[in-house]
């Protein structure tokens, strides 16, 4: 009888919301279309110019487990952390208002933590690429399936770095202590390693995201590099002391090589023709999170894990030249074999870097790169 009475758990959704009209509506109505149909969601209007808010209070009149709140612009993190003020629910999640969701994503998700009763859950992602929804083969490594684990487990999840593809127990994030930084980019990532960090988790191989990336949305304009790099460089500073604090040497290990330099290559992109400050900036980032262990132990491509020792060692006009001519190869960098010893090597053009200059292991290849 108990059972045959029971109700669904609460699900609280925060859907953080700005300059999102073309957008909005399909990320409430896959809200609207989920198999888990116990939820309330607060539709956070950061401030929006556009008609954002006013399709908010819409779909809020139109369902009455939707409610709206307006506030300043006050950026991701920000409107996050008033959303999470506001909704209530044994469980907690965070939509952006660009994305949508797989009609199944929260029942797996939640359905999973009643079983394991974990912290947390997190689930595979697909992005847009065109027209096709298309999973990273990164997301679905990261995401063999795993219950009631902890970080020692896996390390390597720290990768999975978003909010939105997550299950949060409220009563766990409310007694860790979480919250999104404010004022920054790249707000996800300290709060997603504390919570990998102090809880348990499931990881699911469900998709349970599809993840639109608009356009500007990763690669900043010239004019706002300085702030993007070093919103990048406090996020991931942030990041790394949580994970000096756990006090895990493999985990340490794990993440400053495999994770924390994950998406530096984006910033190795744009060192031709970036200004000087930007330069100095990029630098000193790599010096204070891999000084004492430099790049070429990282989990970077090969050309990208030379442009970082180039980077370490102040030699500018070799990473405009590493970077161009990397921008002008359709596959793989060149490799070639030494005889002596057959380990295998990057291959490039002495117009372009005077490899002589750079030790074997900045230019060394690992064996499934060969």
């Amino acid at each position: 009888m108990k059972r045959l009475f029971s109700r669904a758990p609460l699900l609280g959704v925060v859907v953080p919301a700005w300059g999102v009209e073309d957008y909005l509506d399909d990320c409430v109505r896959s809200l609207l279309a989920q198999t888990h149909t116990r939820w309330e969601a607060v539709v956070v209007d950061d401030g929006a110019t556009d008609r954002t808010g006013e399709i908010a209070d819409e779909w809020a009149r139109r369902d009455s487990r939707i409610s709206v709140v307006h506030s300043a612009n006050g950026g991701l993190g920000a409107a996050r952390n008033l959303g999470a003020a506001h909704v209530r629910g044994d469980y907690l999640a965070f939509l952006d208002s660009d994305d949508v969701l797989p009609p199944t994503a929260y029942a797996d998700l939640v359905g999973a933590l009643q079983r394991s009763g974990s912290d947390f859950a997190t689930g595979s992602v697909v992005r847009w690429e065109g027209d096709r929804l298309v999973e990273p083969p990164w997301m679905r490594r990261l995401h063999r399936p795993l219950r009631g684990a902890r970080i020692e487990d896996r390390p390597e999840i720290l990768g999975d770095v978003f909010a939105w593809n997550k299950v949060w127990r409220r009563s766990f994030w409310d007694a860790a202590g979480l919250a999104w930084p404010e004022g920054l980019r790249y707000e996800d990532q300290p709060t997603t390693t504390r919570s990998f960090l102090d809880g348990s988790f499931d990881v699911l191989d469900e998709v349970v995201y599809r993840w639109r990336i608009r356009e500007g949305s990763i690669t900043q304009s010239r004019a706002s590099s300085m702030e993007d790099l070093a919103d990048r460089w406090e996020t991931k500073r942030q990041a790394l002391a949580s994970v000096r604090a756990h006090g895990s040497a493999e985990v340490e290990q794990v993440f400053v090589d495999r994770v924390l330099a994950g998406d530096l290559w984006r910033y190795f992109l744009l060192v031709p023709g970036a200004p000087d400050p930007w330069w100095r900036l990029l630098r000193a980032g790599v010096l204070e999170l891999w000084g004492q262990r430099s790049l070429v132990h990282s989990g970077l491509p090969p050309v990208h894990r030379l442009a970082g020792w180039l980077v370490a060692e102040d030699r500018r006009a070799d990473v405009v030249s590493l970077m161009e001519w990397a921008g002008t190869l359709d596959g793989p960098a060149p490799r070639v074999q030494d005889v002596a010893t057959g380990a295998w090597r990057l291959s490039v053009p002495h117009t372009v870097l005077d490899d002589s200059t750079v030790p074997p292991e900045a230019l060394a290849l690992r064996e499934h790169e060969v």
